[in-house]
């Protein structure tokens, strides 16, 4: 079957022919046996223990990059009230909070700060991290809000993709 358009539409000859579409479905049989997608599960309500005795946010961190372990050691002697937790990407609660954060549970390619009601990521979650800290660090956050989060991201996309190159790797988690 062909739908005949006008002869010419400028100077193009247009026909379009049309094939049967054959879509093929597979079908599981064993679909009641096997478990719920994990869209299924609310997340939010799954990990609201994390923040039921301790309120503050909590810093996911890839634990074998040495870059993410001394950006820990940092927060760490910058915070002197202690205002910020952290756990690796790499546990289970990590992965949890992946997964409440809209993450996929195995994507260690950022560092995300999870608080009750939100989570962060990217260059985001430095800049959120940054005002938990001691001065000056809030208010260099301020200013570096200013930059655009497209060029923000950018380079902390770069920073992060080559983090194992320039910084290195260790074996198990030195936090």
């Amino acid at each position: 079957m062909a739908l005949q358009l006008p002869a010419s539409i400028g100077r193009f000859n247009l026909t379009v022919r049309s094939r049967p579409v054959v879509v093929a479905r597979r079908i599981n049989t064993f679909a009641a046996l096997s478990p719920p997608p994990t869209d299924a599960i609310n997340w939010v309500e799954t990990t609201s223990g994390f923040f039921k005795q301790d309120k503050r946010p909590i810093m996911l961190f890839d634990g074998v990059c040495n870059l993410c372990n001394g950006g820990v050691k940092f927060v760490r002697d910058n915070d002197r009230n202690r205002r910020i937790r952290f756990e690796p990407l790499q546990s289970e609660a990590g992965k949890m909070l992946l997964r409440r954060s809209g993450r996929a549970p195995d994507d260690i390619s950022s560092v995300v700060l999870v608080e009750k009601d939100r989570a962060y990521v990217r260059s985001e979650a430095v800049l959120k991290i940054m005002e938990y800290i001691d001065l000056p660090f809030p208010q260099l956050a301020f200013f570096l809000q200013l930059v655009p989060l497209f060029i923000r991201d950018f380079v902390y996309d770069n920073v992060a993709n080559n983090r194992y190159t320039i910084f290195g790797r260790s074996e198990s988690c030195e936090i």
